[in-house]
């Protein structure tokens, strides 16, 4: 099954995988290259998939997930 991202933005991701949003942030940090800018403060579906292939799966993968 290949999993389907949607767009959300910082604090979603964050409630995602159960942490801060200070704690995302620096998460992101090492990764912000290659995602690049969220644009509104939203992250695209496909900077989503970066994301969780960076950080893995979060523990409430429904917040993320069409």
């Amino acid at each position: 099954m290949t999993l389907r991202y949607k767009a959300c933005n910082k604090s979603t991701l964050a409630n995602a995988y159960n942490v801060s949003l200070y704690t995302l942030q620096k998460w992101l940090l090492p990764i912000q290259n290659d995602i690049g800018e969220d644009s509104g403060n939203i992250f695209t579906p496909k900077q989503v998939a970066q994301i969780v292939k960076h950080l893995g799966l979060p523990e409430d993968l429904e917040l993320i997930s069409v």
